[in-house]
Protein backbone atom coordinates (compact mmCIF):
# COMPACT_ATOMS: atom_id res chain seq x y z
CA UNK A 1 0.00 0.00 0.00
CA UNK A 2 1.06 3.70 -0.13
CA UNK A 3 0.16 6.90 2.16
CA UNK A 4 -3.10 8.37 1.05
CA UNK A 5 -5.93 10.48 2.28
CA UNK A 6 -8.12 7.37 1.90
CA UNK A 7 -5.49 5.23 3.93
CA UNK A 8 -5.85 7.71 6.70
CA UNK A 9 -9.50 8.00 6.78
CA UNK A 10 -9.43 4.05 6.95
CA UNK A 11 -7.17 4.20 9.74
CA UNK A 12 -9.32 6.61 11.15
CA UNK A 13 -12.33 4.58 10.94
CA UNK A 14 -9.85 1.57 12.41
CA UNK A 15 -9.28 3.61 15.69
CA UNK A 16 -12.25 5.66 16.49
CA UNK A 17 -13.69 4.92 20.11
CA UNK A 18 -9.87 3.81 21.02
CA UNK A 19 -7.94 7.04 20.65
CA UNK A 20 -9.01 10.30 21.82
CA UNK A 21 -9.79 13.07 19.54
CA UNK A 22 -7.84 15.79 21.17
CA UNK A 23 -9.33 19.06 20.33
CA UNK A 24 -7.76 21.77 18.40
CA UNK A 25 -7.59 24.90 20.54
CA UNK A 26 -6.77 28.49 19.77
CA UNK A 27 -4.29 30.62 22.40
CA UNK A 28 -4.93 34.09 22.93
CA UNK A 29 -1.41 34.07 24.69
CA UNK A 30 0.72 32.61 22.06
CA UNK A 31 -1.06 34.44 19.70
CA UNK A 32 -0.12 37.93 21.92
CA UNK A 33 3.57 36.52 22.18
CA UNK A 34 3.81 35.74 18.58
CA UNK A 35 1.54 37.87 16.55
CA UNK A 36 0.66 35.17 14.77
CA UNK A 37 -2.91 33.08 15.25
CA UNK A 38 -2.07 30.40 17.23
CA UNK A 39 -3.59 26.82 18.06
CA UNK A 40 -2.16 24.10 19.14
CA UNK A 41 -3.46 19.98 18.77
CA UNK A 42 -2.75 19.03 22.17
CA UNK A 43 -1.40 15.10 21.26
CA UNK A 44 -0.31 15.28 25.75
CA UNK A 45 -4.00 14.65 25.88
CA UNK A 46 -4.07 11.42 23.95
CA UNK A 47 -3.99 7.98 25.30
CA UNK A 48 -0.24 7.11 27.06
CA UNK A 49 0.40 10.67 26.78
CA UNK A 50 1.21 10.65 23.01
CA UNK A 51 0.36 10.57 19.31
CA UNK A 52 2.25 7.13 19.52
CA UNK A 53 -1.35 5.68 20.58
CA UNK A 54 -2.62 6.14 17.03
CA UNK A 55 -0.39 4.67 14.77
CA UNK A 56 0.43 1.62 17.31
CA UNK A 57 -3.48 0.88 17.08
CA UNK A 58 -3.99 1.51 13.16
CA UNK A 59 -1.13 -1.22 12.66
CA UNK A 60 -2.44 -3.77 15.53
CA UNK A 61 -6.15 -3.47 14.47
CA UNK A 62 -5.08 -5.47 11.33
CA UNK A 63 -3.54 -8.34 13.26
CA UNK A 64 -4.67 -11.69 12.52
CA UNK A 65 -6.17 -13.97 15.01
CA UNK A 66 -3.01 -15.58 14.74
CA UNK A 67 -1.01 -13.02 14.92
CA UNK A 68 -2.76 -11.61 18.23
CA UNK A 69 -2.17 -15.39 19.58
CA UNK A 70 1.79 -14.48 19.03
CA UNK A 71 2.55 -11.09 20.20
CA UNK A 72 4.21 -8.47 19.09
CA UNK A 73 7.53 -6.58 18.96
CA UNK A 74 8.58 -2.94 18.85
CA UNK A 75 11.62 -0.79 19.26
CA UNK A 76 11.21 2.81 21.22
CA UNK A 77 12.78 5.48 22.87
CA UNK A 78 9.34 5.24 24.78
CA UNK A 79 6.44 6.77 23.32
CA UNK A 80 5.94 4.14 20.45
CA UNK A 81 6.73 1.84 23.18
CA UNK A 82 3.90 2.93 25.40
CA UNK A 83 1.38 3.09 22.49
CA UNK A 84 2.55 -0.50 21.69
CA UNK A 85 2.02 -1.44 24.98
CA UNK A 86 -1.43 0.00 25.57
CA UNK A 87 -2.74 -1.27 22.27
CA UNK A 88 -1.48 -4.99 22.98
CA UNK A 89 -3.60 -4.91 26.19
CA UNK A 90 -6.46 -3.46 24.35
CA UNK A 91 -6.32 -6.12 21.97
CA UNK A 92 -5.66 -8.95 24.10
CA UNK A 93 -1.99 -9.71 23.15
CA UNK A 94 1.13 -9.39 24.46
CA UNK A 95 4.18 -6.94 23.61
CA UNK A 96 7.64 -6.49 23.67
CA UNK A 97 9.98 -3.50 23.74
CA UNK A 98 13.34 -2.94 22.66
CA UNK A 99 14.08 0.38 25.03
CA UNK A 100 17.37 1.87 25.19
CA UNK A 101 19.03 1.90 28.92
CA UNK A 102 18.80 5.84 28.83
CA UNK A 103 15.13 6.43 27.90
CA UNK A 104 13.37 8.38 30.64
CA UNK A 105 12.54 6.35 33.38
CA UNK A 106 8.69 7.55 33.34
CA UNK A 107 8.82 5.47 30.11
CA UNK A 108 10.38 3.06 31.18
CA UNK A 109 7.81 2.59 34.27
CA UNK A 110 4.74 2.82 32.39
CA UNK A 111 5.69 0.50 29.11
CA UNK A 112 6.26 -2.11 32.29
CA UNK A 113 2.91 -0.86 34.13
CA UNK A 114 0.77 -1.41 31.14
CA UNK A 115 2.11 -4.98 30.30
CA UNK A 116 5.24 -4.57 28.12
CA UNK A 117 8.11 -6.83 28.24
CA UNK A 118 11.39 -4.39 28.26
CA UNK A 119 14.08 -5.47 27.06
CA UNK A 120 16.91 -2.89 27.25
CA UNK A 121 19.95 -1.94 24.98
CA UNK A 122 22.80 0.62 24.95
CA UNK A 123 21.95 3.33 22.52
CA UNK A 124 25.53 3.87 21.18
CA UNK A 125 26.70 0.19 20.79
CA UNK A 126 23.59 -1.65 19.94
CA UNK A 127 21.35 -1.75 16.60
CA UNK A 128 17.95 -1.35 18.33
CA UNK A 129 16.22 -2.95 14.88
CA UNK A 130 18.44 -5.40 14.65
CA UNK A 131 17.15 -6.07 18.17
CA UNK A 132 14.11 -6.36 17.31
CA UNK A 133 14.52 -8.23 14.18
CA UNK A 134 16.33 -10.97 16.27
CA UNK A 135 14.22 -11.53 19.01
CA UNK A 136 11.17 -11.58 16.61
CA UNK A 137 12.85 -13.81 14.83
CA UNK A 138 13.24 -16.29 17.92
CA UNK A 139 10.05 -15.68 19.36
CA UNK A 140 7.37 -15.58 16.42
CA UNK A 141 6.78 -12.14 16.74
CA UNK A 142 4.97 -9.20 14.72
CA UNK A 143 7.21 -6.12 14.81
CA UNK A 144 5.43 -2.88 14.67
CA UNK A 145 7.93 -0.77 13.32
CA UNK A 146 8.11 3.06 14.97
CA UNK A 147 7.54 5.35 11.63
CA UNK A 148 8.65 2.78 8.60
CA UNK A 149 5.47 1.34 8.16
CA UNK A 150 2.12 3.20 6.17
CA UNK A 151 -0.83 1.76 8.77
CA UNK A 152 1.62 3.51 11.19
CA UNK A 153 1.83 6.58 9.39
CA UNK A 154 -1.56 5.87 8.40
CA UNK A 155 -2.64 6.07 12.24
CA UNK A 156 -0.22 9.43 12.62
CA UNK A 157 -1.72 10.90 9.84
CA UNK A 158 -5.89 11.23 11.67
CA UNK A 159 -4.12 14.12 13.33
CA UNK A 160 -3.73 15.75 10.32
CA UNK A 161 -7.59 14.87 9.35
CA UNK A 162 -8.65 16.31 12.39
CA UNK A 163 -7.07 19.30 12.25
CA UNK A 164 -8.53 20.15 9.02
CA UNK A 165 -11.84 18.85 9.50
CA UNK A 166 -11.98 21.25 12.77
CA UNK A 167 -9.74 23.89 11.22
CA UNK A 168 -12.93 24.12 8.73
CA UNK A 169 -15.44 24.16 10.97
CA UNK A 170 -13.63 26.96 12.91
CA UNK A 171 -13.41 28.74 9.40
CA UNK A 172 -9.95 29.30 9.72
CA UNK A 173 -7.59 28.18 6.81
CA UNK A 174 -3.99 27.69 8.33
CA UNK A 175 -0.99 29.18 7.20
CA UNK A 176 1.93 26.96 8.66
CA UNK A 177 1.46 23.95 10.32
CA UNK A 178 4.42 22.64 12.65
CA UNK A 179 5.26 19.27 13.87
CA UNK A 180 8.02 17.31 15.55
CA UNK A 181 10.13 15.21 12.98
CA UNK A 182 11.84 12.35 13.82
CA UNK A 183 11.30 9.28 12.12
CA UNK A 184 9.36 10.86 10.06
CA UNK A 185 5.93 9.16 10.45
CA UNK A 186 4.05 11.62 12.26
CA UNK A 187 4.82 14.59 9.32
CA UNK A 188 4.70 12.34 6.83
CA UNK A 189 1.33 11.33 7.93
CA UNK A 190 0.13 14.83 8.80
CA UNK A 191 1.38 16.52 5.40
CA UNK A 192 -0.22 13.70 3.09
CA UNK A 193 -3.68 14.58 5.18
CA UNK A 194 -2.56 18.28 4.99
CA UNK A 195 -2.01 18.43 1.19
CA UNK A 196 -5.49 16.45 0.22
CA UNK A 197 -7.55 18.87 2.20
CA UNK A 198 -5.65 22.26 3.05
CA UNK A 199 -2.83 22.52 0.07
CA UNK A 200 -2.19 26.28 0.74
CA UNK A 201 -0.96 25.40 4.58
CA UNK A 202 2.56 24.92 4.37
CA UNK A 203 4.06 21.88 6.59
CA UNK A 204 7.40 22.02 8.73
CA UNK A 205 8.79 19.25 10.27
CA UNK A 206 11.22 20.53 13.75
CA UNK A 207 14.06 18.58 14.30
CA UNK A 208 16.69 19.05 17.36
CA UNK A 209 19.99 20.77 16.08
CA UNK A 210 22.04 17.69 16.98
CA UNK A 211 19.62 15.17 15.20
CA UNK A 212 18.79 17.18 12.04
CA UNK A 213 18.83 13.89 9.38
CA UNK A 214 15.73 15.27 7.93
CA UNK A 215 16.85 19.15 7.25
CA UNK A 216 20.13 18.14 5.58
CA UNK A 217 18.78 14.99 3.84
CA UNK A 218 16.29 16.65 2.04
CA UNK A 219 19.33 19.44 1.56
CA UNK A 220 20.94 16.61 -0.48
CA UNK A 221 18.41 14.37 -1.73
CA UNK A 222 18.93 11.09 -0.39
CA UNK A 223 18.46 10.57 3.46
CA UNK A 224 21.86 10.92 5.91
CA UNK A 225 23.01 10.08 9.21
CA UNK A 226 23.11 11.77 12.20
CA UNK A 227 26.91 12.15 13.92
CA UNK A 228 27.31 9.25 15.72
CA UNK A 229 27.07 9.98 19.91
CA UNK A 230 25.04 12.90 19.34
CA UNK A 231 23.15 14.00 22.37
CA UNK A 232 19.70 15.78 22.63
CA UNK A 233 17.14 16.50 25.63
CA UNK A 234 14.72 15.48 23.06
CA UNK A 235 14.84 11.81 23.43
CA UNK A 236 11.86 11.14 21.33
CA UNK A 237 13.10 12.81 18.38
CA UNK A 238 16.74 10.99 18.91
CA UNK A 239 16.89 8.69 15.60
CA UNK A 240 19.97 7.31 13.50
CA UNK A 241 18.23 8.16 9.70
CA UNK A 242 15.34 9.48 8.30
CA UNK A 243 13.10 6.10 7.62
CA UNK A 244 12.94 4.87 4.11
CA UNK A 245 9.24 5.27 3.99
CA UNK A 246 9.26 8.35 5.37
CA UNK A 247 11.68 10.55 3.59
CA UNK A 248 10.05 10.39 0.13
CA UNK A 249 6.99 11.45 0.92
CA UNK A 250 8.75 14.26 3.38
CA UNK A 251 10.93 15.27 0.74
CA UNK A 252 8.09 16.08 -1.18
CA UNK A 253 5.38 17.41 1.02
CA UNK A 254 7.43 19.51 3.55
CA UNK A 255 7.87 22.72 3.30
CA UNK A 256 10.87 22.39 5.20
CA UNK A 257 12.74 21.74 8.46
CA UNK A 258 13.37 23.63 10.85
CA UNK A 259 15.70 23.31 13.96
CA UNK A 260 15.75 24.39 17.17
CA UNK A 261 18.34 24.07 20.60
CA UNK A 262 17.95 21.98 23.58
CA UNK A 263 17.35 25.04 25.36
CA UNK A 264 14.86 26.46 23.18
CA UNK A 265 12.90 23.30 23.49
CA UNK A 266 13.26 23.79 27.65
CA UNK A 267 12.10 27.61 26.97
CA UNK A 268 9.09 26.05 25.16
CA UNK A 269 7.82 23.64 27.33
CA UNK A 270 7.65 26.37 29.93
CA UNK A 271 5.76 28.49 27.95
CA UNK A 272 3.06 25.42 27.62
CA UNK A 273 2.86 25.08 31.00
CA UNK A 274 2.36 28.84 31.92
CA UNK A 275 0.47 29.51 28.79
CA UNK A 276 -1.86 26.26 28.20
CA UNK A 277 -1.18 24.77 31.73
CA UNK A 278 0.29 21.57 29.61
CA UNK A 279 2.70 19.58 30.29
CA UNK A 280 4.80 18.99 27.45
CA UNK A 281 7.97 16.70 27.11
CA UNK A 282 10.98 18.11 24.80
CA UNK A 283 10.19 16.58 21.68
CA UNK A 284 6.49 16.91 21.88
CA UNK A 285 7.71 20.96 22.14
CA UNK A 286 9.81 21.87 19.14
CA UNK A 287 7.10 23.13 17.49
CA UNK A 288 6.19 25.16 19.73
CA UNK A 289 10.19 26.14 20.26
CA UNK A 290 10.00 27.15 16.34
CA UNK A 291 7.57 29.21 16.67
CA UNK A 292 8.96 31.51 19.89
CA UNK A 293 12.28 31.62 18.83
CA UNK A 294 11.20 33.00 15.44
CA UNK A 295 12.54 29.96 13.45
CA UNK A 296 9.95 30.97 10.59
CA UNK A 297 7.95 34.20 9.91
CA UNK A 298 4.38 33.40 11.46
CA UNK A 299 3.64 37.30 12.42
CA UNK A 300 -0.27 37.79 11.09
CA UNK A 301 -0.32 34.26 9.78
CA UNK A 302 -2.73 31.27 11.29
CA UNK A 303 -0.43 28.63 12.66
CA UNK A 304 -1.28 24.96 13.88
CA UNK A 305 1.49 23.71 16.22
CA UNK A 306 1.42 19.58 17.20
CA UNK A 307 2.46 19.13 20.98
CA UNK A 308 3.27 15.36 20.24
CA UNK A 309 4.16 14.42 23.38
CA UNK A 310 3.75 14.89 27.79
CA UNK A 311 5.54 11.95 29.36
CA UNK A 312 8.65 13.69 30.79
CA UNK A 313 10.66 12.86 34.03
CA UNK A 314 9.88 15.17 37.05
CA UNK A 315 14.14 16.20 36.64
CA UNK A 316 14.11 17.77 32.96
CA UNK A 317 10.47 19.27 33.75
CA UNK A 318 11.63 21.17 36.35
CA UNK A 319 14.85 21.91 34.70
CA UNK A 320 12.02 23.49 31.92
CA UNK A 321 10.41 25.47 34.48
CA UNK A 322 13.78 27.39 35.71
CA UNK A 323 14.14 28.59 32.53
CA UNK A 324 11.31 31.18 32.40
Amino acid sequence: MSLSLEAIRAAAERIRGRAVRTPLLESRALSALTGARVFVKPEVLQRTGSFKYRGAMSRMMLLTADERRRGVIAFSSGNHAQGVAAAARDLGTSAVIVMPTDAPRLKLDNTRALGGEVVLYDRDTEDRAEIGRRLAAERGLVLVPPYDDHNVMAGQGTIGLEIAEDASALDVAFDILLTPCGGGGLAAGISTAIAALSPRTKVFGVEPEAFDDTARSIAAGERMANASGAKSICDALQVQTPGELTFPINKKLLAGVLTVSDDQALSAMAVAFKELKLVVEPGGAVGLAALLSKKIDAKGKAVSIVLSGGNVDADIFSRALSTR
